[in-house]
């Protein structure tokens, strides 16, 4: 059953770490291979962008976190050390299949749009298409209401555990990735 978990966790977190934009190429001379880190270990494997992200992911497995708690925790500390990829300032979308019960969830933490910005609003400004840029593209960020979402329906831990990695890396400091250093 552990080993399916982290499995999971795995598949999560690269889900929840991406973010569509892909680092510049590096130089020619400089080239650095980039692919996802993952952490093993006999409670699972997590992967994510950034090894720090994934070690957390697996000290929540390694403390009796499930696949869930180990994916919000990884995501919150991308957001401190990816913070140009990840973040509490973006959105979440996750598909989840649950083993136990061979159900599969979705989850669309994408930001909403303010409450005033409708069609009509945007057709008095003159606009016939939803802007990709300006104060009219801007949305509330999902996120942090995604993790909330999820741990509470599929987590086991509370949300101040899993985001205590995060929140060390980010009073502490932490080491720049060779991949981050060259963007």
């Amino acid at each position: 059953m552990r080993l399916r978990i982290a499995i999971i966790s795995s598949v999560i977190i690269a889900v929840v770490g991406l973010s569509g934009q892909e680092p510049s190429p590096a130089p020619a001379k400089a080239r650095v291979n980039v692919g996802r880190s993952k952490v093993a270990t006999r409670y699972g494997i997590v992967a994510a962008s950034q090894p720090l992200s994934a070690q957390a992911g697996v000290s929540i497995l390694e403390h009796g976190g499930n696949a869930v708690d180990a994916a919000i925790a990884a995501n919150a500390v991308e957001g401190v050390v990816e913070p140009h990829y990840n973040g509490i300032g973006g959105d979440l979308f996750v598909m989840y299949y649950e083993a136990k019960t061979g159900k599969l969830y979705g989850l669309n933490a994408g930001g909403w749009a303010p409450t005033g910005l409708t069609a009509d609003l945007l057709k008095s400004k003159g606009m016939t298409r939803m802007p990709q840029t300006g104060v009219f593209s801007v949305t509330v960020p999902g996120a942090v209401k995604g993790w909330e979402m999820l741990r509470a329906r599929f987590g086991t831990m509370p949300l101040a555990d899993l985001l205590a990695p995060a929140i060390f890396y980010a009073d502490d400091g932490f080491p720049v990735t060779d991949v981050i250093a060259m963007d």
